[in-house]
């Protein structure tokens, strides 16, 4: 049986309450939802999930960790959804610029490409239109595009969640049905998450 070890990387959406004891635990948001879905499809695979997205992340935050905690595990295939803190730090103004983004991605995949054999997924950031967040918003239309050419440049997959979530909504009738406060998905959002990443992994198994 071939085995196989993937690693979810990001902030808080990833992080979603595991237990940062036990590299295994993958909480309660997207990845908890994904991984059975991936092992349901694939039972001739031996997989390995691995989550350690960490709460309040950012982009640099992300950087100062990746040989601990992703090139020296040395995954098969390693997923990326990071960003949305460097843009809410902005809006109260002690934020990351749009260069510093782009550099700290790219760095961070740097790595990913030249010490790892790792395929790499994107997800992109999102913001839902639940909370007037008009800072944020703004914040998320330059990055957004920034991070979709990176993402053409390194990524094996990209995943535009900001894109499923808009079309989403739009048959949606009660706008936070997907994340009470836009950013933090409750059990719907998560399942919407890890639904959409368990179809996209399917290009890279």
């Amino acid at each position: 049986m071939k085995k196989l070890r993937i690693l979810f990387q990001g902030d808080s959406i990833t992080d979603a309450g595991r237990d940062r004891r036990n590299y295994f635990d993958l909480g309660h948001g997207y990845a908890s939802v994904a991984a059975p879905l991936i092992r349901e499809a694939h039972p001739e695979l031996d997989i390995e999930f691995i989550n350690l997205g960490i709460s309040g992340n950012r982009t640099d935050q992300l950087f100062d960790r990746i040989k601990y905690d992703a090139v020296d595990l040395q995954p098969d295939i390693v997923s990326v959804l990071i960003g949305i803190n460097d843009i809410w730090h902005r809006a109260i103004g002690v934020g990351t610029t749009d260069a510093q983004i782009d550099l700290n991605y790219r760095c961070i995949l740097d790595r990913l490409k030249n010490e790892t054999n790792a395929k790499i997924m994107i997800l992109s950031p999102y913001l839902l239109d639940v909370d007037d967040k008009p800072r944020m918003r703004e914040g998320l239309k330059t990055v957004l595009p920034m991070i979709r050419k990176i993402a053409d440049e390194y990524a094996d997959v990209y995943v535009p969640l900001d894109e499923l979530f808009e079309e989403a909504l739009k048959t949606q009738p009660e706008p936070k049905f997907y994340s009470g406060d836009g950013v933090h998905p409750n059990e719907n959002g998560a399942r919407f998450i890890g639904e959409h990443y368990a179809k996209a992994i399917e290009k890279l198994l």
